[in-house]
């Protein structure tokens, strides 16, 4: 199957994606819209995004996104991000006066930069491709600051490694899908039901609460009234409709009865309601 990262090869999504689907073959995009692009129209079976990190949060685009296009989401993975300075074969940490990184990775290691001040954080559009940038132009002043695995794909040197300001810095992914369009479904069923897969227990949503006094309130207590446990909810602007917003709420049920009831219930109290995926929680 062929899976779409935005990013270069090397970078942590490619190193997502081959643990999610060891014998997948990744295809690097330059940017996220041509991510769902790609799963739009066929030219890539899936998809692995970076969702949210522990230290930076979530990732704006990629939740907007998923609101927008027509996808599912089928599993989630925890990676730990390791990120490292990385620079050419002889280079030496005394010599880098350029850090080059994803300005989400300048989030994950401020404390280093602001340790070594004589290294310039600069921004750039991806953390493999940052190395690749610096062996490729053989930039001995510079150094990227990405994973191992970027450091194997362009044969970088390790001048520091775990650069990051907390050890217990993860990033979840999500493997994501096109939605079936025009599919048969069973009786009472959804339009995804066929994209559920086995064992899931975690559900993804996002629904927009209508104008009122405690809309809020009565949103959230059809989840409460069926001890149905949420284990995220976050609010998000809506693009194109200044000062209106949507949650995005994960809740800890799957395709169950209790979690349709609630389903149903919200869709009577909130403006709408789009379900982004039911998969196994991890």
């Amino acid at each position: 199957m062929k899976v779409a990262i935005q990013g270069e090869l090397g970078s942590f999504s490619h190193e997502a994606a081959e643990r999610m689907l060891p014998r997948c073959t990744v295809v690097p995009c330059a940017r996220s819209v041509e991510v769902f692009d790609r799963i739009d129209n066929g030219s890539a079976g899936a998809a692995v995004i970076p969702i949210e990190n522990t230290l930076a949060g979530t990732v704006a685009e990629h939740a907007d996104l998923m609101l927008a296009r027509d996808v599912f989401i089928q599993a989630e993975y925890l990676l730990r991000i390791m990120h490292n300075v990385i620079a050419m074969p002889a280079g030496r940490l005394n010599s880098v006066r350029r850090g080059l990184l994803h300005p989400v990775a300048f989030d994950q290691c401020r404390d280093f930069f602001r340790r070594l001040s004589k290294i310039e954080a600069v921004p750039f559009y991806d953390t493999a491709g940052s190395v690749k940038h610096v062996i490729a132009n053989k930039l001995k002043d510079s150094a990227g600051i990405a994973g191992q695995k970027a450091a194997s794909e362009y044969s970088g040197n390790i001048l520091q490694a775990g650069i990051e300001d907390d050890k217990r810095n993860f990033t979840r992914f999500f493997l994501v899908r096109k939605r079936s369009r025009g599919a048969r479904k069973k009786k009472g069923s959804a339009d995804y039901h066929d994209l559920i897969p086995r064992g899931a227990n975690k559900t993804s949503i996002v629904f927009q609460v209508k104008n009122a006094p405690g809309a809020l309130f009565k949103s959230l207590s059809v989840f409460a009234l069926r001890d149905i446990s949420l284990s995220k909810i976050e609010s998000r602007p809506m693009r194109g409709r200044p000062w209106e917003y949507v949650f995005y709420v994960d809740f800890l049920r799957g395709d169950d009865e209790p979690a349709r009831n609630a389903l149903q219930h919200l869709g009577e109290v909130a403006e709408f309601v789009k379900v982004l995926g039911i998969y196994p929680a991890v």
